[in-house]
């Protein structure tokens, strides 16, 4: 018994680093210790699984004062909460950031319109990527819009403004396109094919967006029951990198 016992067991290496292993595209493996890096300081764990809280005791700080996110290889930041657990075994988890809170973010929150409402799906993932978003009818159109959203290097901005028109339909009608504020452009001075304007009024006041008219293809069609926001913005994300594999 002992025997079949020992050959199913899997091997537990002694220290595991976690950016390393999501360079690597791998899933962590088991260990004894994992050397996770909070902003540019690496701390040893003895255990997989961790909580926000227990994150940001490493390097001192509490969630009180201090707001703490994970980076995930490919990815937006996404907001861990105190009591939220991690695994950091998880395939992509890098690194971890902290950032002191704002006394005016409550404020700031305040502000934001929520006009409509989006499937309780799409409003968790939202709520997650921790960024101001907002909902608001212009006319008969219903935009979806997120604040701070970061743009890949290359371009004049490093975070703008992104809505999404929501069709009336959705999610059986297909999200289309993506529109930027501020307008961007190649740092390098070359032009951006197919872009237009359009004009959102937020809250009374008509704003100028930069429409980006790309859409899928046959081979990549909307999938009813299965696409939501969280995966029309993976392919904003990749439009806004494919733009430089141009050249």
């Amino acid at each position: 018994m002992n025997n079949d016992r020992v050959g199913l067991e899997i091997e537990e290496l002694e220290e595991v680093e976690i950016e390393e292993c999501a360079r690597r595209g791998k899933e962590a493996p088991r260990a004894k210790r994992y050397v996770i890096r909070i902003d540019k300081e690496r701390k040893v764990v003895t255990k997989a699984e961790i909580t926000g809280r227990e994150i940001l005791s490493l390097v001192g700080k509490t969630p009180e004062q201090f707001k703490l996110y994970q980076h995930k290889r490919g990815m937006q930041p996404s907001r861990i909460e105190p009591d939220e657990v991690v695994n950091l075994r998880a395939p992509g988890v890098e690194r971890f950031s902290t950032m002191p809170k704002d006394t005016t973010e409550g404020r700031e929150t305040a502000t934001l319109r929520h006009e409509f409402s989006l499937p309780e799906s799409d409003e968790q993932y939202l709520d997650g990527l921790d960024l101001p978003w907002e909902t608001v009818v212009d006319g008969g159109s219903q935009w979806l819009i997120i604040h701070k959203w970061k743009v890949p290097t290359g371009y004049n901005h490093s975070f703008v403004s992104l809505a999404l028109l929501i069709p009336p339909s959705y999610s059986d009608a297909q999200i289309d396109m993506v529109y930027f504020n501020p307008a961007l452009q190649r740092r390098d001075g070359r032009a951006i094919g197919a872009l237009s304007t359009q004009h959102i009024t937020v809250g009374g006041s008509r704003q100028e967006w930069q429409r980006w008219s790309r859409h899928r293809t046959g081979s990549n069609p909307w999938r009813p029951g299965v696409d939501d926001v969280a995966s029309h913005l993976g392919l904003v994300d990749e439009w806004l990198r494919r733009e430089f594999e141009k050249g």
